[in-house]
């Protein structure tokens, strides 16, 4: 009996070993090529001639150069940085009060309202960008600084609805009871106890919504006109509009538009970790 025992036990110690050796592997395969394929662009970026030999034959940085007096980059990052701060900060000013709204009021028909709001996170962005570019040329915003703002507006909003809902859920309403027990105007209560509450919730928010509008290319190249494109639909451009351009000098802007991503994200990450999203915010429970 104690051998049968102590052989399944074996053979479960076996199947683990394999299980967790088969999981490292495929993610150590994956991580690797991505660690690889972001090498290739690094290394071409500043190649001088790269073809049919493991490195290339001599290394210069003089194709950033190109890249940023070609490609006007010093007003596509103007560009970049309005749009993203423009989106952040609308999406947040309109979607924590409709947040507040949802997760406050009960009424019928609550989650076919909720659904019709996340609805632009759900379906393509090409499904509803076409349509919506049109609207915005014959409005007369389309080709602006404004139509990218507001096209891209349209999914970054359910983003702050959906983060802040549910955080918002978990804050106790007696607080806001006993704030107008106090004699707390609406305006008093939402300054001084809901939005020191809400701050977390609110830079979790922000952070999806940036990181989106970088990397939000369908509704911006709808909307953008020749002065009102971010930096990733400048890199479309670069790469298949008409003229012959150095493949060194693509991998270049490549190369500027991993970074400021990243410089984007290190900076949100340093003051909202993603793992906390909502905060539990509860009464203590009182001694029987």
């Amino acid at each position: 009996m104690a051998s049968t025992s102590s052989s399944t036990h074996a053979s479960a110690q076996r199947w683990a070993w394999l299980w967790r050796t088969t999981v490292w592997t495929v993610m150590g395969f994956f991580l690797l090529n991505i660690v690889f394929m972001i090498l290739t662009v690094l290394v071409n970026s500043t190649a001088t001639r790269w073809f049919g030999t493991l490195l290339p034959e001599a290394f210069t940085l003089k194709w950033y150069g190109w890249a940023w007096n070609e490609f006007q980059l010093a007003h596509i990052l103007l560009v970049t940085l309005e749009v993203v701060v423009a989106v952040v900060v609308l999406a947040l000013l309109l979607g924590v009060p409709a947040a507040y709204a949802l997760a406050r009021a009960q009424f019928p028909g609550k989650r076919g309202v909720l659904l019709l709001v996340l609805i632009p996170m759900l379906v393509p962005p090409v499904t509803y960008g076409i349509p919506m570019a049109t609207a915005f040329y014959q409005a007369g915003v389309g080709g602006t600084l404004a139509g990218v703002i507001l096209s891209n507006l349209v999914p970054a909003l359910p983003f702050v609805i959906l983060v802040m809902v549910p955080f918002i859920e978990q804050i106790d309403p007696s607080l806001e009871s006993a704030a107008r027990i106090f004699g707390a105007s609406t305006a008093q209560y939402f300054r001084h106890v809901l939005m020191p509450l809400l701050v977390p919730g609110m830079l979790a928010a922000a952070l999806l919504v940036m990181v989106r509008t970088i990397g939000m290319f369908e509704l911006t190249l709808f909307t953008a006109g020749p002065s009102s494109q971010t930096l990733v639909v400048a890199l479309y451009y670069g790469v298949f509009s008409t003229g012959v351009r150095p493949p060194q000098a693509i991998d270049a802007m490549a190369v500027m538009y991993m970074a400021i991503t990243l410089v984007f994200v290190l900076i949100a990450l340093r003051f909202v970790s993603p793992t906390q999203l909502v905060s539990r915010v509860k009464e203590a429970p009182r001694e029987a």
